[in-house]
């Protein structure tokens, strides 16, 4: 049924008519990077083995009670900085309901009704137009940032028919990121979402790996026609990689663009992505508004934050306050500053600026070589695009793993400028520096003989050897005619036939 219905969705995408269009907003929980949980001292990492990491704390056993992680709330007030959100002074704290094997207690401890950070603003850019070369810039509103705790990890063993709970995750820091529906299609949430990786990794408040599940994005979408009221969406659930946000929710609008034009109704409910068919998969209705019983968390205090030392409370342990005036002094540089940066700096192009940030370390890989070479910053990063990253995504490595060090293409380049090696034997040399790493360029050159002689007498010498030791080559046209037919007379090829030869003397 699904291959049918996916058949006559292609068949009415040729002639339906485009007036529908796509509202996309998102909701992105990322992991906050810290050495232990949001509520208890229990150690975070990936692939422990399971139920290893946990505290008495998240197993929800009775009398533990939480104790709030100072370096997450850090990385909350950091990440609302760097997105312009304004800071609450004050927060809270709160219990959502609901019961699930992995969640222990029954609830989540959530901020659902003043959360830490509030109206902010995500300015995200993509490649667009014809040839994929411009850059379009647009924004998206940062309606909130909360504070919460993950849940456990449900295993499934399909084998023998049970599910395994691993609590490891359970109790460990989140942010979510609540986005307002300002996208229409795959393509700008994606891109939104890789800038959103792009500065939690800068600001180190979040590593982003979705494939390790410390970066899953949600997606709430509907279709409308322009000037009438919102459709009635649906959320995609755990999307774990940009690529398959662009998928599920390219797919999802057209799916519902089938739907209402085929005089359906679209259902609200929550689907999953599988990203083998391309198709989203119906999981769980939401006809029922689920009560989840919000109510204060009886357990903690409001979460004060201080503009600077001098407003915090007397008789406070420093430790213990979170200054604004000092995470703002912490904010490194953005994605967005250092793509006009490297633009204004060394005269790239900005489409080559977004590959060099997006990559990580190869921005810092370019600027490396740079600063070793005399070859001007255009040449290094064709270079670097071309020769280093082709190698790089051909055989699956990262610019950490590069077996040419930045130092040894600098002086690739370096023996290039100064006349020593021409560019097709720069390109040799990089190839041999990439199978044999502990050699240098000049060593290579120097083994090989690849270097080029500028000495005339020399050049001289040798294309006189060249010709001496070829002359059959080397010999006018006419005389290799005669050299050959003389050489097929005397084998007898041209018996009886008059050919061309010496004139007979004249009588």
């Amino acid at each position: 049924r699904t291959g049918r219905t996916a058949g006559r969705m292609r068949n009415w995408l040729w002639g339906a008519p485009q007036e529908l269009v796509g509202v996309v907003g998102l909701e992105i929980h990322a992991q906050i990077h810290s050495n232990t949980k949001l509520f208890s001292g229990s150690q975070v990492g990936f692939q422990a083995p399971p139920n290893s990491l946990v505290s008495f704390f998240d197993a929800s056993l009775p009398g533990t009670l939480p104790v709030l992680n100072r370096r997450c709330v850090e990385a909350a007030v950091m990440t609302g900085l760097a997105l312009n959100c304004t800071i609450n002074r004050k927060s809270l704290f709160d219990r959502k309901h609901y019961f699930y094997a992995d969640l222990p207690a029954g609830y989540q401890i959530t901020q659902q009704r003043l959360p830490i950070a509030v109206d902010g603003t995500l300015t995200y850019s993509h490649l667009g137009g014809r040839k994929r070369n411009e850059v379009v810039t647009k924004s998206v509103r940062i309606k909130q940032i909360q504070l919460e705790q993950d849940s456990g990890k449900s295993l499934h063993d399909d084998y023998r028919n049970q599910t395994l709970i691993d609590l490891n995750r359970a109790g460990v820091g989140l942010m979510e990121l609540v986005m307002e529906p300002d996208m229409s299609c795959g393509e700008e949430a994606a891109a939104a979402v890789r800038e959103m990786q792009l500065i939690l990794q800068a600001l180190g408040t979040c590593q982003g790996n979705m494939a390790e599940g410390q970066l899953r994005v949600d997606a709430n979408v509907s279709v409308h026609r322009p000037g009438d009221p919102w459709g009635i969406r649906t959320e995609v659930k755990n999307i774990n990689s940009a690529r398959n946000l662009a998928r599920a929710i390219d797919y999802e609008i057209q799916r519902q663009m089938f739907v209402l034009e085929s005089g359906g109704t679209v259902q609200n409910e929550t689907r999953s992505f599988d990203g083998k068919t391309g198709h989203t998969i119906p999981m769980r209705d939401k006809e029922g508004l689920q009560d989840y019983r919000f109510m204060p968390e009886p357990n903690l205090p409001p979460l004060m934050v201080y503009e600077a030392c001098s407003t915090a409370p007397p008789g406070v342990a420093p430790s213990q306050v979170v200054v604004l005036e000092e995470v703002r002094e912490r904010l490194p540089e953005l994605p967005s500053v250092r793509r006009q940066r490297l633009v204004e700096t060394y005269g790239i192009l900005p489409e080559h600026s977004f590959t060099l940030v997006n990559e990580d370390g190869l921005m810092d890989y370019f600027e490396a070589v740079v600063r070793e070479t005399k070859a001007g910053p255009r040449k290094v990063i064709g270079w670097v695009m071309n020769e280093l990253q082709g190698l790089l995504h051909q055989q699956n490595l990262s610019v950490s793993q590069s077996p040419i060090s930045p130092q040894a293409l600098a002086q690739i380049l370096n023996l290039q400028e100064n006349g020593q090696i021409s560019s097709s034997i720069a390109k040799q040399v990089f190839q041999e520096l990439w199978k044999t790493p502990g050699k240098t360029a000049q060593q290579i050159v120097k083994e090989q003989d690849l270097g080029m002689v500028n000495d005339s007498t020399e050049i001289h010498r040798i294309c006189q050897k060249v010709v001496d030791s070829h002359p059959d080559q080397v010999r006018p046209p006419w005389k290799r005619l005669l050299h050959f037919v003389a050489i097929r007379r005397e084998r007898g090829y041209f018996s009886g036939t008059t050919l061309p030869g010496p004139s007979p003397p004249a009588v």
